[in-house]
């Protein structure tokens, strides 16, 4: 990683914690959770809602992984109450320095600050609703604040069953999306300075993605079909192409981190998207083999994911979104497995650059499944002809 850089976040995170300031409104961003006042949450939540105020609050568990995460349970006078505002928020931040460090260094607070200001208010999707997001741009100081899903929602994990009926409503949401913020849109327009997926990915290797993703590779033989083990050596330059790929195909705006984990089910049924730190401008051919092969178990992809990806086409179409034809995104599909594998290969033994983000179990089986889609649809094979135009 760039020493000047992990020096000069490391600078602005030593003077923060100098002065350690109490936040009491809105423009000013807690440094810690515990540093939270009522004062602070009053003018965050209640400025459009007279006379009402937060007279309390109560902080939940610490949750660390890539961002600093806990539930804030607030009180309200009369007025707060009558008014309707949350009870719980669903908070993330980036505290520590190894956050900062990491999230600065990929742009990801500041997209997921674009997503949940810009584009969350304006699209019809089954998204959590933001509260408050800002990022300091010098210090990487963050704080998102959503609604706690909590007793309303279903969330999901590695061992989740995911039916048809469900996939085809993570489809419908995928499409939602990508139709709405593609190019030649006014959301598409508004996400013009959102970074790029190449520019993105190109700064995960300042962080070790490289050496960390193939370590992880070596280090996962037991789940990773062998005919594709043993073609070790074509992994990284297939998944550099497939980077390469979204340089000359249509952009739209993109979650960049679909896999189970993130999704939710919720209260009507419908499959929700939270975490948007990995957001950017790119083709939505990588969400989509990214959501379909890890959601699915190996058995269910290769029974339902032609169905799937002719259904995400013509919702796209009906949106009035251009696409190619089957035949050009089956070979978009497979090809855009490749950063899927890296995203999850990197957990299995992450670098000193970045912080343990996902649990074994999770990890081995979202290998697994990303690796035989891979395999079972001779992805490498695909990087042999020339890129798409």
């Amino acid at each position: 990683m760039d020493e000047k850089f992990i020096a000069r976040v490391t600078k602005a995170y030593e003077a923060d914690q100098q002065r350690l300031e109490i936040p009491l409104a809105v423009g000013e961003l807690p440094l810690a959770y515990e540093s939270i006042t009522d004062e602070w949450l009053t003018d965050v939540l209640c400025a459009n809602f007279p006379g009402a105020a937060v007279v309390g609050h109560r902080l939940g568990a610490p949750d660390n992984g890539s961002s600093n995460r806990r539930i804030i349970h607030l009180t309200y006078n009369e007025a707060g109450t009558a008014a309707g505002l949350p009870s719980a928020l669903f908070c993330k931040a980036s505290h520590d320095l190894v956050n900062r460090i990491v999230l600065g260094a990929a742009n990801s607070a500041s997209g997921e600050e674009f997503f949940y200001s810009q584009i969350r208010p304006q699209i019809e999707i089954e998204a959590p609703k933001s509260y408050f997001a800002r990022v300091d741009d010098q210090s990487f100081n963050s704080m998102i604040m959503l609604e706690d899903l909590t007793g309303r929602s279903e969330f999901l994990n590695h061992a989740s069953t995911i039916s048809l009926q469900r996939a085809k409503s993570q489809i419908r949401l995928l499409a939602g999306l990508h139709a709405a913020c593609h190019e030649g849109t006014e959301l598409g327009a508004k996400a013009k300075n959102v970074q790029t997926w190449p520019e993105f990915f190109r700064k995960t290797l300042n962080m070790g993605m490289k050496e960390g993703s193939q370590a992880g590779f070596l280090g996962a033989e037991e789940v990773i079909p062998e005919r594709l083990y043993a073609r070790f050596d074509e992994i990284w330059p297939a998944t550099v192409a497939s980077v390469d790929d979204h340089k000359s195909l249509p952009y739209t705006l993109a979650h960049g981190d679909v896999h189970l984990k993130n999704w939710y089910v919720a209260g009507n049924g419908e499959m929700g998207l939270a975490d948007w730190q990995c957001v950017s401008r790119g083709h939505w051919g990588r969400d989509l083999a990214y959501t379909l092969s890890t959601a699915l178990t190996v058995e269910d992809r290769r029974q339902w994911e032609r169905e799937l990806i002719e259904l995400y086409l013509d919702l796209m179409r009906e949106a009035g979104a251009p696409v190619p034809d089957f035949n050009q995104a089956w070979d978009i599909y497979r090809r855009q497995l490749m950063t899927a594998l890296t995203w999850w290969t990197i957990c299995v033994e992450p670098p000193a650059t970045m912080p343990d983000m996902q649990p074994r179990d999770t990890t081995m089986e979202f290998v697994k499944r990303i690796a035989t889609a891979i395999d079972d649809l001779e992805s490498l094979d695909s990087f042999r002809t020339p890129a798409f135009t």
